[in-house]
């Protein structure tokens, strides 16, 4: 059992794997196996160009100019994004931003070749809107067309959850998220994790018990 969402040391962000808890991952003997990994096709190229994007823009540069930047280190030039009809004004933008940024941009939108939600046996009542057509998000489609327009780098943008599982399991090329999906917080799904122990705090703990484990925090 891993647990290092609740460790209170990260001996491993120390170098000093002495002070590590019983069970931590570093201390299994499995890590060389994983260190030659990064060896394997091309992941030591992203593994370093990712660690470079980190060091250079660090707390200076938004996620979409290192998005650029980490595009540009790594030598790509088509560059595909797949994205939320819901996000289809954002789309737009960064499709400008990485054509003015010379690249070849191909982009995908979930609902592509308008497939009825009725082929994945959704009930009327189950619809967002029932009794209207509903086309279904197409993660698979999304991920086959880059694919077929031979993307180097993939965006996703806005996918649903669990639909964003999909075009990432099907993607031929790798994969960055620039934003996630919540209708509810604006696309910002951390703010129900810093409001966890305050006002949502009924909402995401629906045991009173756990509810009451951290009463410090707003209420």
């Amino acid at each position: 059992m891993y647990t290092c969402a609740t460790c209170a040391r990260h001996a491993c962000d120390e170098g000093d794997p002495s002070q590590a808890p019983a069970g931590c991952p570093s201390l299994d003997p499995e890590n060389d196996a994983h260190l030659q990994l990064y060896f394997v096709d091309d992941n030591e190229s992203l593994a370093r160009n990712a660690a470079l994007v980190e060091s250079h823009g660090y707390c200076r540069k938004t996620r979409v100019e290192e998005t650029i930047d980490f595009a540009r280190r790594c030598g790509y030039e088509r560059l595909g994004i797949a994205f939320c009809i819901g996000l289809r004004r954002e789309a737009a933008v960064l499709s400008r931003v990485l054509t003015a940024n010379q690249f070849t941009v191909e982009s995908i939108v979930c609902k592509n070749s308008g497939l009825s939600k009725e082929l994945l046996h959704i009930d009327e009542a189950d619809k967002v809107h029932p009794g209207d057509f509903e086309a279904m998000c197409n993660p698979i489609g999304q991920a086959r067309f880059l694919a077929k327009a031979d993307t180097q780098l993939n965006i996703v943008l806005g996918l649903c959850v669990g639909h964003d599982s999909l075009f990432i399991k099907y993607s031929a090329a790798p994969v960055t998220v620039l934003a996630a999906k919540d209708r509810v917080l604006g696309h910002n799904p951390l703010a129900a994790i810093y409001l966890a122990d305050g006002y949502y705090r009924s909402k995401l703990f629906p045991d009173k018990s756990a509810q009451e484990e951290n009463v410090g925090g707003v209420g």
